[in-house]
């Protein structure tokens, strides 16, 4: 009989308490205290280099903590961000390795069978055994499970075909669906919506939702934390230094983690002008006792040593004061503010016409926009969406159509991705950048706005070289410089792309009341149901002579 991990189903337990772990000097994980449960889903968001790829590692025993403990009872299974490109197996191999526990309770089965029929001694105990073990992992269905999971995320099912022929992502939809159909106790799951298109993420939501073990995923992905987390651990800084826990899913989340940054700062402040104050009443103090060793003419030695002892013991009373309130409060982090954007009511900012753009915008294209416009560019992947962009914001010639712009208006496009990294700090890039605007008669000396004021970098990052920011990071910096010319237009394509939760939620509410117009294409689920409201513009990816017709868009 071969010896196998059994799920443990409703008795499955995965914990870990006070866990630390330190790297390269710098303490990346501190205090981390989690209950998984069968049915609980765990989300884990923070900024870049928080730390949560590392926690899934210590959860999955892949990674011993410098302190704390972990507590496993069940079977689990990892699925890390990346997949090794050098693989020689095939679809079938791959799959055969997650669902090996299955292949062999079936074949002890058949052979405790064989040993039953042929009435060898204790064969009736062995088969019952594995029988229970087979029963216990579900077997039978086990390949059908996984075909039903590679159908729904939309991955090869080809058994035969090499892995080394297919994309990364494809290779990461056929691991996903071995995950999902082998039925583990956990499933830790980082950033599992990578590569996944609309159908993909919607079967990966149903079956997390509808597993029955324990779940815990690390993802920027809010439709997914909305959809399925019903507990989220943040890993970003807060008062205490501890990791912050929020029921409640999604929505509790962001309640919660609001509340926590209004008392931080509240805190912060009140610890700051307490500060003060005490400052000033040492300095009064201070000054007090300088002017008493020179008391008034007449005035006795002995009175003089008194006054000057009180006076000393009231300088020292400040000092202890101000010693014990020192801030102890750390610095909030920062929040987000979309600079104040012009408007220019009564005139139209942008018009297109019929534009088209050969083999990448296929349909006639129309639409004009005015100050406080919103309107929604949605379409499947090559339809045109960054195409239209790009010609809005002049960056692109349309092939027939025409493109007309109001003398004078200032239109910005933040792109998908950030253009190559410089080794120019931040601050100088950015700074620069104001200066041309300036020069050019684009803004007036006194409209630019500091880096610092839109809360998008820390003085710390805006000192950096921009090569040596995160991914992050340097998206930050695309869209404040998006932001500098104070547009009257603001072109986002995929303004999600890289950029933390928190970041996202403060951008998105910030759309909803500038004075600017905004038009916007994104893939982001949630980013769409927050701007469900907007008018949209649907392009489509067919050409029209596969179509009938020439009509491309829509608007609602």
């Amino acid at each position: 009989m071969t010896t196998l991990v059994l799920p443990a189903r409703d008795r499955a337990q995965l914990t870990c308490a006070a866990i630390r772990v330190d790297r390269g000097g710098r303490t990346v994980l501190h205090d981390v205290d989690m209950k998984v449960s069968p049915r609980s889903r765990w989300g884990v968001v923070g900024e870049n280099g928080r730390g949560k790829s590392t926690l899934l590692h210590v959860l999955a025993g892949l990674l011993a903590p410098d302190e704390g403990t972990v507590h496993r009872v069940g079977t689990l299974a990892l699925a890390e961000q990346e997949m090794t490109a050098e693989d020689e197996r095939t679809v079938g191999d791959f799959i055969d390795a997650y669902l090996a526990d299955a292949r062999a309770a079936l074949r002890d089965l058949d052979a405790a069978a064989d040993a039953l029929a042929a009435e060898r001694p204790g064969a009736e105990g062995a088969y019952a055994h594995a029988l229970e073990v087979a029963q216990a992992l579900d077997a039978w269905d086990a390949d059908r499970r996984v075909d039903v999971a590679l159908d729904g995320l939309g991955a090869v099912s080809d058994r035969a075909r090499p892995l080394a022929t297919l994309s990364v992502g494809q290779r990461y939809r056929i691991r996903l669906a071995c995950l999902l159909g082998a039925e583990y106790d956990f499933l830790l799951l980082d950033e599992p919506t990578n590569h996944l298109d609309l159908a993909g993420l919607e079967y990966l939501t149903a079956r997390l939702r509808a597993h029955a073990g324990g779940v815990v995923v690390v993802s920027h992905d809010r439709a997914l934390l909305a959809d399925v987390a019903t507990t989220i651990l943040d890993l970003d800084p807060t008062r205490d230094g501890r990791p912050g826990v929020y029921g409640g899913g999604y929505t509790g989340y962001r309640e919660g983690r609001e509340a926590e940054l209004v008392r931080w700062e509240e805190e912060y402040e009140q610890q700051q002008t307490e500060h003060v104050r005490l400052q000033q009443a040492l300095s009064e103090a201070q000054n007090r006792l300088s002017t008493g060793w020179r008391p008034d003419k007449g005035t006795g030695k002995h009175q003089r040593a008194t006054r000057a002892g009180a006076l000393v013991r009231s300088v020292r009373r400040r000092q202890d004061d101000l010693d014990r309130h020192k801030v102890t409060a750390p610095v909030p982090p920062q929040r987000f503010s979309l600079p104040e954007l012009p408007a220019r009511p009564g005139v139209v900012l942008l018009r297109v016409e019929e534009v088209t753009v050969g083999g990448r915008l296929h349909h006639p294209t129309s639409l004009s926009v005015t100050s406080g416009d919103r309107l929604a560019v949605t379409g499947p992947n090559g339809a045109g969406k960054s195409t239209l962009l790009s010609v809005l914001a002049g960056r692109l010639a349309p092939g027939s159509g025409r493109v007309h712009r109001a003398r004078g208006v200032r239109l910005r496009l933040l792109g998908q991705e950030s253009p190559r990294a410089t080794h120019r700090r931040a601050r100088d890039l950015y700074e620069a950048h104001t200066a041309e605007l300036v020069t050019a008669g684009v803004l007036k000396e006194g409209d630019v706005v500091g880096l610092g004021s839109l809360g998008l970098l820390t003085s710390r990052d805006t000192d950096k070289p921009v090569a040596e920011l995160s991914m992050g990071q340097q998206r930050r910096l695309d869209l404040a410089l998006a932001l500098a010319s104070r547009p009257h237009v603001l072109l986002l394509d995929e303004p999600t792309n890289h950029l933390s939760i928190a970041l996202v939620d403060e951008l998105t509410e910030a759309l909803h009341s500038t004075e600017a117009a905004v038009v916007l294409a994104t893939h982001d689920r949630q980013l769409q149901r927050d701007i469900a409201t907007w008018p949209s513009l649907t392009l489509s990816q067919r050409r029209p002579a596969e179509t009938g017709t020439g009509v491309g868009t829509t608007t609602r």
